[in-house]
Parts: C-alpha cells; sequence; structure tokens
C-alpha cells in the first residue's frame, strides 16, 4: 500500500498483514488485518502513528518512498498499543529532529514500552489544543477509554479528516472483499464493546466537527455514506439491538439439546417471529457469537449441565457478554441434565447482574431428551419471548 493517496496531501503508508492468525493473540482474521498509518504533506509534515512489529520492515519502506528524501516534523501518536505504537523508537533514531506529539497519558506508556530521553522532542497536547502544519491544522479530541485511557482522535480542519485512532475499525486487509459491517461489528463489539458510555462521549464532541472523511487504525478509510458508520456506532456503543428477533444459542453434547434448540427455533417461527437464528456455541468462535449476541434484542439460551454445572462453550460465550456490558435483552433458558440439572442456576447467575436483563418464564428443564412435558414448557417459554 505504499504511498497511495487519500487526499492530495495525505497518504498512506500502512501494512496489509495476511499472515496473521489471531489478533490481539484471540481473535481469528482469516482475511488478515490493516495496520494504518498516515502522513500529512505541508509546510511541516506530519506522520500519523506507526504500525505492529509485525510489519516494521514494510512501513519503513513505505514512510521513506513517501517522504523521498524529506524529513517529517511530527510523529502524531494517538493511541499506544503495540500494533500502532510499536516503531515510535526506531521513528525517533532515524528523525532525530522529529517531535513527538501526544497527552500527558501517552508520554507515560511511552515511558512504559520504551526507555527514551523526550524531554526536548515532546509536544504535549490537550482537550480542543490544534498544532498548525501550514494550510492542515490537527485539532485534537481526547478519547479517553475508547478503547485505552490514553487514546485521542485528531481532526484536520481543512480537509475535514477525522483520525479516529481504533474507532471504525474492522478486521480485515486492505484488499479484502468482505462488507464493512458484519467485520467492523466484529471488531467494535469484541475490542471496544465494554466502553459504550465512553463511545457516546466521543460521537457527541464527533457530531460537533464536520467530518468529511474518517481513516481509522484498521480497515478502509471511510469517504462516503457516514451517517451509516457513525449510526452503526451509535447503536452498537448504546447496546441497542439491531434487528427484532431471536438468536437460540445451544451448548449440546450428545444432541439432545441441540433437538430441543432447533424445536425451540421452530415454535418462534410458528409464532411469527421473522428473524431466528440457531447458533451453536461448540462450533462457532466466541467474537461471532458475541457478535450475533449483540444483533439480536431476544436470546434463548439451550445448554445441558455439565460437571456441576453449565457446558464450558456457554458459560465461556455468557462471560464474554458480561465483559463487553452485553444489556438490554430479554432471554429464555433451557436446561438439559440427566440426573441433577443445573445449567439454568448457573446461567441465571451470571446474567442477572447484567444491566436490563430480563429473564422469560418459564425456565425449561429438559432431563435427558425431550418429552410432552418438557415441549409444553418449551411452547409456553416461545410464547413469552414473543410476546
Amino acid at each position: 500500500m505504499s504511498n497511495t493517496c487519500v487526499s492530495d496531501a495525505v497518504r498512506y503508508i500502512g501494512v496489509n498483514d495476511r499472515t496473521i492468525d489471531l489478533f490481539e493473540s484471540q481473535y481469528p482474521v482469516p482475511n488478515g488485518i490493516s495496520y494504518n498509518s498516515y502522513i500529512i504533506f505541508d509546510e511541516k509534515i506530519a506522520v500519523m502513528d506507526t504500525v505492529d512489529a509485525r510489519a516494521t520492515g514494510t512501513w519503513l519502506e513505505n514512510l521513506t518512498d513517501a517522504l523521498d528524501g524529506r524529513k517529517p516534523d511530527y510523529l502524531v501518536v494517538l493511541h499506544m498499543e503495540p500494533d500502532h505504537a510499536a516503531n515510535i523508537e526506531r521513528f525517533i533514531g532515524l528523525y532525530p529532529e522529529a517531535k513527538i506529539v501526544g497527552n500527558a497519558k501517552t508520554f507515560a506508556m511511552i515511558n512504559q514500552f520504551f526507555t527514551l530521553d523526550l524531554a526536548d522532542r515532546k509536544v504535549e497536547v490537550k482537550e480542543g489544543a490544534v498544532l498548525s502544519l501550514g494550510s492542515h491544522t490537527l485539532q485534537f479530541v481526547m478519547a479517553p477509554m475508547v478503547h485505552w485511557p490514553e487514546v485521542m482522535v485528531a481532526y484536520e480542519q481543512s480537509e475535514k479528516i477525522l483520525f479516529s485512532a481504533d474507532a471504525f475499525g474492522k478486521f480485515g486487509a486492505l484488499d479484502a472483499s468482505e462488507p464493512w459491517d458484519e467485520e467492523a461489528a466484529r471488531y467494535y463489539l469484541n475490542i471496544v464493546g465494554k466502553y459504550g458510555a465512553q463511545v457516546q462521549a466521543l460521537l457527541k464532541k464527533a457530531a460537533a466537527l464536520d467530518i468529511g472523511m474518517i481513516c481509522p487504525l484498521h480497515g478502509p478509510v471511510l469517504k462516503e455514506n457516514l451517517e451509516h458508520y457513525i449510526g452503526k456506532y451509535q447503536t452498537w456503543s448504546s447496546y441497542e439491538p439491531e434487528v427484532h428477533g431471536v438468536l437460540v444459542a445451544f451448548a449440546s453434547i450428545h444432541g439432545h439439546t441441540a433437538e430441543a434448540a432447533e424445536k425451540m427455533a421452530e415454535l418462534l417461527r410458528a409464532a411469527g417471529e421473522e428473524h431466528v437464528e440457531a447458533l451453536d456455541l461448540a462450533r462457532t468462535e466466541v467474537s461471532l457469537a458475541v457478535r450475533k449476541a449483540f444483533y439480536y434484542d431476544r436470546i434463548v439460551l439451550a445448554a445441558c449441565t455439565y460437571d456441576g454445572g453449565v457446558f464450558p462453550c456457554m458459560e465461556e460465550f455468557l462471560l464474554h457478554l458480561k465483559t463487553k456490558n452485553w444489556q438490554k435483552r430479554k432471554v429464555g433458558l433451557i436446561e438439559n441434565g440427566s440426573w441433577a440439572p443445573m445449567a439454568a442456576k448457573v446461567m441465571r447467575g451470571i446474567l442477572e447482574p447484567m444491566k436490563a436483563i430480563e429473564i422469560a418464564e418459564p425456565v425449561v428443564t429438559i432431563k435427558s431428551a425431550l418429552n410432552a412435558a418438557s415441549l409444553e414448557a418449551m411452547k409456553q417459554l416461545a410464547a413469552a419471548i414473543v410476546g
């Protein structure tokens, strides 16, 4: 992606990583990831963030090619996470006259990652501070806990570009063909999802800016239909569902709980639900399952008892939802146990501390396999979920 134009004055110098299998050592990225970095050319030259250590060589080539013999005046550090800040020390060594722009928390973190003397090279900015490059001016907006405490974004006033740090990013290399929404949702909900209130605060600040383009640190530069992307962030960060429908998420050992889950999906469709999806948690990667849970406004959890608790993939799923601050949903519970059913008790125990979670009644108990009594209870639960 060397020397790619964002505009006449702004170049993309980021790197596509197609060799990575797990982003942050936990999220599968079959289409890779991009580490985005930009240069603004004016009377002064500003480099916007570096990249992950995995991409150092290619980034340095892109940086050198784009500069074409010129020297940068600034490195602006919007986010100190290593996939963006790994090359700060290399940059400082290559360009000893360049100054480093960050906020107080940025510089505290730089000292944690590197042993550097920045006494004469530090430009510390606060909320609303501006940095003039000539005809281009960067205005800094603090965005703490979106999703690290030092995060800030930069608004370039003349071209109306928001350099948005990790906000509005997505999984996938820039040459991947998947639509933005799903991989951006999986990225946001699993990485930033806990911090909805902080994202809402940033969106409120951004609403006061006339934004014509968004340049995130992962994923494509967004130049058109910005209302769509901002609207998605409004929905996700306020924990609102995207569709009126039901996710039936199940965890089954020998197939009987799976059979009950599929029957519940059938009952819900028969009751008039248009959007119903059954999801096998044992065979669905958990970050995708989390994304699905945020998508629907209701969910039915069907799980077997295991070692006196609940089958592990269901427990892992619910603990992820708890960590990501999942809320504002109606939940139905179906448990299965051959001699001492406990799954519903464990699931309820994880769910009840969550905000605005309504447990639908009845809770359905199956002993080994569906029978007439448990099927009748499932019909009652389906009615409660639909009603």
